[in-house]
């Protein structure tokens, strides 16, 4: 008996030498993949949403299908993996001729292969020069690498800021995503190409304002080069900028440059509706992405402008297409979670309203299947930027001056995490799509009465227009807003502190407002008596601003200016 366990024991021991080797030349694998093209991808089971909610705070998950979770890793990730020792699987990379490299401007416009970063660059330049009164091109910012990251403007009128909705179509975040790139491209050409003969595409063109940047990670995709020859979803400092945007419950995420120049542009332009491209599966995904068990309060809407866009992709292009999930769309987080998603900060921070795009199951398109890509979408994203053109259509006024009046405008009972959405502070002008049936809402605005517009109606593909006169409180002492106790230091580059009177003590709403007049930033926080407020300022450009507080509970406001230096 002795005999037989000591047996036992020694084939253990063997077994376990045997393994032990193996795991650590798999591990040696990975860091080789990781530190040789920077990234790698590997698989594990699926066990439970608890371990997948957790897992998802530190390294990037791609997909969760079939009870396998596939997920990619960076050099700043791997370490951290190999450490939880997890049974999983690598993907070993598979080399394909897929990204086909135009020899000149010329054939990139045939959008059949991809531009060099150069011949990109000289497109967005051509088409201001052959639609100067159509276009107007933007910088969002530069990447780490000093690439640019670029934004097309198409309307009418260019280079006015009429009072128009603005939408904004955003693609490949993740550098190897690479199939939105050239679509993104290809939209812009169409727009302008088709806008003196197709009333449709000129419609669109003299009522919004829409903006397109094909490219949001050009480090990823053409790292330190002219050329894609292996691109990373990560950005040169081996982030994921899909995960790197201020979350609203954990907003202290860490934000790198190109996240900090797109909150930039977007805070400053607050797109009415927007979409954000990627590839790796193909469904459209919408909020919220990081709550399972909430849902947006226009959830009906979401599922159904989703519905929409998939619908179309399927008329054109037939039912093998886009047929995952819920027939080709899928809320997010009943997907996967994610944390820090560009997604959600748009629709929760900026009361926008943004969905993901999954283009493409090969997240490297290749150069054969752009036109079919084309052919497949463009009607679709046509589709998807008219809903801006629907709903609730609004301006907000003094009943007696006429003037505008910036207004918080909600619907008592159904708004929840951040979902209503606010007058323009120059124009009073405001846009709340909706699902049809019949609405109230209230608008709110200091220094006025609080008024409630009743049974507005909501039609399929149709816009309501209201004009909303606000009666002035009878005791004008209540509409003089008073200063702000202190803001310290002032000027600054980083972080103000506001310390306010004792009345304010409590839950406060911060408004920023920059000198055009446009809201910068607005969030809540609790106030403690005599203790100061911190603001983060790292976001804002140099310049002067106008800082508000109200009180959520009694309306007491103040106010105050600060300069912020770069």
């Amino acid at each position: 008996m002795v005999r037989r366990y000591l047996i036992l024991f020694v084939l253990l021991v063997l077994v376990a030498l045997r393994c032990y080797p193996q795991n650590i030349d798999y591990d040696k694998r990975l860091r080789e993949i990781v530190r040789q093209y920077g990234q790698a991808e590997v698989t594990i089971p699926f066990t439970d949403r608890n371990t997948l909610n957790s897992l998802t705070r530190e390294v990037s998950i791609t997909s969760v299908r079939d009870k396998t979770v596939v997920i990619s890793l960076s050099p700043l990730t791997v370490e951290w993996f190999i450490q939880q020792k997890f049974g999983y699987s690598i993907i070993e990379k598979s080399f394909t001729k897929g990204i086909v490299s135009a020899l000149n401007t010329k054939e990139a416009m045939g959008w059949e292969v991809y531009p060099s970063y150069f011949q990109y660059d000289s497109i967005m330049q051509s088409f201001i020069s052959l639609y100067p009164g159509l276009c107007k091109l933007d910088t969002i910012g530069k990447s780490n690498n000093g690439k640019l990251v670029l934004a097309l403007k198409i309307s009418d009128n260019a280079a006015d800021n009429e009072d128009e909705p603005e939408v904004f179509y955003s693609s490949t975040i993740h550098g190897d995503e690479t199939g939105g790139f050239v679509l993104m491209l290809r939209l812009a050409d169409y727009l302008l190409k088709n806008y003196t003969g197709n009333s449709r595409v000129k419609n669109l063109v003299d009522n919004l304002e829409i903006w397109i940047n094909p490219l949001a990670n050009p480090d990823g995709t053409y790292g330190t080069g002219n050329t894609i020859s292996s691109p990373v979803r990560y950005n040169a400092q081996g982030y994921d900028l899909n995960r790197n945007f201020p979350d609203p419950v954990t907003p202290n995420t860490v934000k790198q440059k190109e996240t900090l120049d797109m909150i930039r542009f977007m805070e400053e332009h607050r797109f009415v509706i927007s979409a954000n491209f990627h590839a790796g599966d193909e469904v459209v995904n919408y909020p919220w992405d990081r709550w399972y068990s909430r849902y947006h309060a226009d959830d009906s809407w979401f599922h159904g402008i989703s519905r929409a866009y998939a619908d179309t992709v399927h008329y054109y292009s037939g039912p093998a297409y886009m047929n995952e999930f819920d027939n080709g769309i899928t809320r997010g987080a009943a997907w996967y979670i994610i944390y820090g998603g560009r997604q959600d900060f748009v629709t929760y921070g900026l009361q926008g309203r943004e969905v993901t795009i999954e283009l493409d199951m090969t997240r490297e398109t290749p150069a054969a299947q752009l036109e079919l890509l084309w052919q497949n979408n463009w009607h679709s994203l046509l589709v998807y930027i008219e809903n801006a053109l629907y709903g609730i259509h609004g301006l907000v006024q003094d009943a007696s001056s006429s003037l505008p009046v910036p207004a918080k405008v909600f619907i008592t009972g159904h708004d929840s995490d951040s979902s209503h959405v606010y007058s323009d502070t120059l124009t009073g002008k405001f846009v709340r799509m909706l699902s049809p049936g019949s609405w109230d809402l209230t608008f709110s605005a200091n220094g006025y009465i609080d008024t409630t517009v009743s049974n507005i109606p909501v039609y399929e593909g149709q816009k309501t227009d209201i004009v909303v006169n606000m009666i002035p409180e009878t005791n004008r002492t209540k509409t003089i807003i008073p200063s702000v106790t202190s803001l310290y230091p002032n000027p600054a580059a980083n972080e103000i502190n506001a310390l306010l009177s004792d009345r304010m003590t409590g839950y406060v709403n911060v408004r920023i407002i920059n000198m055009s007049g446009v809201v910068i930033s607005d969030f809540n926080t609790e106030t403690i008596q005599g203790e100061p407020v911190p603001i983060d300022i790292t976001m804002l450009k140099g310049g002067s601003y106008t800082v508000i507080f109200t009180n959520t509970s009694s309306k007491a406001s103040c106010r105050g200016k600060f300069m912020v230096i770069k």
